[in-house]
């Protein structure tokens, strides 16, 4: 698995300040019959990710995932 992060960054006061963040995950070989199972883990792996759940509440997270 790997993945790329982007955000979106303003100048709020002469200050950046980080507003969104949009998530690639790229998961290369899963089988066929594992994919389900990595779709349902991508939709609620936010909730148990630290980062996630400390920036969440003050910076718009965003993810997907793509299989290669």
């Amino acid at each position: 698995m790997s993945s790329e992060a982007e955000g979106v960054v303003v100048l709020e006061d002469k200050v950046l300040v980080i507003k969104r963040i949009h998530v690639r995950y790229r998961l290369e070989g899963c089988p066929d019959d594992k994919r389900e199972a990595a779709e349902r883990s991508h939709t609620f792996h936010a909730s148990r990710c630290p980062v996630a759940k400390s920036i969440g509440s003050c910076i718009d997270i965003t993810t997907e995932l793509e299989f290669a």
